[in-house]
């Protein structure tokens, strides 16, 4: 087996990221009978956006406010929950019912009606690899989308992936973190542990060509801030099918509001 390693930015990863969840057998199952909603978020875009592609929809949609709060350098005018000062311009989730997107509409329209085989996908804002946890934080009082989403993955089995890229990684506790985040007295947002299918840049390369990732380093400059190394071993087929792959990645430009 062979071994190659390559340069991701966090543009590059989430990218790789949506065409991994567009190409996921549960997503295209339910696309075609069933419902997939995309929970707006950064990451999330990017998958939404290849979803829509994949099946010809992609027309009206955009990246551009398809969150509804964002990690911004402090320097910028948000509030303390992070969210943009105006949110008049934000277009809902994506909402895609046998294979129709239902525009304008929001996770908390359809979450009474998801049933065992549709896919709800919600990003998130840390991960631990060895735990398999992801943690997602919280600035509202009924606990936001993820707190709609669990009504229907735990009362009802409805699959949750929860795309998010190797920039977000941790290596603590979550459980004790949220412990001392959710304490009365604490300030800032909150934070929920949520265990579902994980798929960082990863598991997309291993679903996209049967290769497998593993992260070897991390950090750059010059655009390059939380980037990652990947190491990539395979099957000399394999190995070909992510250089094409990820070289097909290298254009793509950093998140723009």
């Amino acid at each position: 087996m062979s071994m190659k390693t390559f340069v991701l930015t966090p543009a590059m990863g989430k990218r790789l990221i949506g065409k991994a969840v567009a190409a996921h057998p549960a997503v295209r199952s339910a696309c075609k009978n069933g419902t997939v909603v995309v929970i707006a978020g950064t990451t999330n875009g990017y998958a939404a956006e290849e979803i829509l592609a994949a099946l010809g929809q992609a027309e009206g949609f955009s990246r551009g406010r398809f969150f509804r709060g964002a990690t911004l350098p402090p320097s910028s005018p948000t509030t303390a929950a992070g969210r943009l000062p105006d949110e008049s311009t934000f277009p809902g989730d994506v909402v895609i019912r046998d294979g129709r997107w239902e525009k304008g509409k929001t996770v908390f329209d359809v979450i009474e009606g998801l049933i065992e085989g549709d896919v709800i996908l919600k990003g998130a804002n840390a991960v631990n690899l060895e735990s398999r946890l992801a943690g997602i934080l919280i600035g509202h009082p009924q606990a936001g989308t993820i707190g709609a989403a669990l009504q229907a993955v735990v009362g009802r089995r409805v699959r949750l992936i929860l795309p998010v890229g190797l920039e977000k990684r941790v290596s603590c506790d979550l459980a004790e973190v949220a412990g001392r985040l959710n304490s009365p007295g604490a300030h800032g947002p909150r934070l929920l542990p949520v265990a579902g299918e994980i798929l960082t840049e990863l598991q997309a390369v291993e679903h996209l060509t049967g290769a497998k990732a593993e992260l070897v380093s991390a950090g750059g400059v010059g655009g390059a801030e939380g980037a990652i190394w990947l190491g990539v071993g395979g099957e000399e087929a394999q190995l070909q099918a992510a250089t094409d792959l990820i070289h097909s990645l290298r254009d793509e430009p950093s998140f723009r509001l």
